[in-house]
């Protein structure tokens, strides 16, 4: 048989040596295991019922956004591991927790809301609730439904956990895409590559911004880089020292680089600043680079007359 009555244990609450008293009180601990069979026995014997409207109310929470089938099938692995929970004199709690986690995962990369995924575990608890007042004798259930609730509640706050934790694996996930998406490197021509750059430049964007041109130089066999800053809106001290490293790394490959997109306004602050590029090339715009690259190659480029 389950146990039926809550464990109780004295515990020592007031103590005072100076004027010798101590004073003792008992409290009633429950087990951390509690279980109550005719709770427990009535969820089993209506579970097709209860999960029937469980997915119900999940389903008219969420619209269409999870398919009525996903959710008989993630809902119905849920109630299982929830009456093995009641059931179990132990409370091994690892396998809902693992069913949750996956879940609440499944949920957030659809693009749900912490709301949307805490109302699949906590909408068992209404579906529950109905139940029981469908009960005739129904006095104790409602005791023994504090408890239940108990437990969703803490499970309730698992889902949100593991969405937060997702969520945050997908927004590194898409900031790294975008950061490969914001830092291009182009073929302009035979040995000829260049890093269109837009928005500020910082540490993290450098890295991928190196790392991509390396790759570059060395799928193409280019030996001339063109790093375009044009649509970088400032340059300071900390701009130019990560525009600097990626011309060193380029450098080493055997590549030669040349900065363009060096507007008056650029000119200016570098200057201000004191920042030097030391033998580093440098041109206006990326037409001129382009076109120093050409030289350098040995190829005349010539400007287009008018017909």
């Amino acid at each position: 048989m389950l146990p039926q009555t809550p464990a109780v244990q004295p515990m020592v609450v007031f103590s005072n040596p100076s004027e010798g008293l101590t004073e003792t009180r008992v409290v009633v601990a429950r087990d951390a295991a509690w279980q109550s069979e005719t709770l427990v026995k009535l969820l089993q014997e209506r579970d097709r019922e209860l999960i029937e409207a469980w997915v119900g109310i999940v389903s008219g929470a969420l619209g269409r956004r999870v398919s009525r089938g996903e959710l008989e099938r993630e809902l119905g692995e849920l109630f299982v591991a929830v009456l093995e929970v009641l059931s179990s004199e132990v409370g091994d709690r690892s396998e809902i927790r693992r069913l949750l986690t996956e879940m609440s995962g499944s949920l957030a990369r659809q693009g749900l809301s912490p709301t949307d995924t805490a109302v699949s575990v906590f909408s068992l608890k209404t579906a529950v609730l109905t139940l029981i007042e469908s009960e005739p004798d129904n006095t104790g259930l409602y005791r023994d439904f504090s408890h239940f609730s108990q437990l969703i509640d803490e499970l309730g706050l698992v889902t949100f956990d593991a969405y937060v934790a997702v969520r945050e694996e997908v927004i590194h996930a898409q900031a790294e895409q975008l950061l490969e998406l914001s830092t291009p490197v182009v073929k302009l021509w035979d040995g000829v590559v260049a890093v269109p750059l837009v928005g500020t430049l910082d540490s993290a964007r450098t890295q991928v911004v190196m790392e991509n041109l390396l790759q570059a130089l060395v799928d193409t066999g280019s030996e001339h880089a063109i790093i375009d800053i044009t649509g970088v809106p400032a340059v300071d001290t900390q701009v130019a020292q990560h525009l600097l490293r990626t011309v060193m790394a380029a450098r080493l490959m055997g590549a030669e680089c040349i900065v363009s997109g060096i507007r008056p306004q650029i000119a200016q602050t570098i200057v201000a600043l004191g920042i030097e590029f030391g033998d580093i090339a440098t041109k206006a715009t990326l037409a001129d680079a382009l076109a120093a690259v050409m030289r350098q190659k040995g190829i005349e480029v010539v400007a287009g007359g008018s017909a």
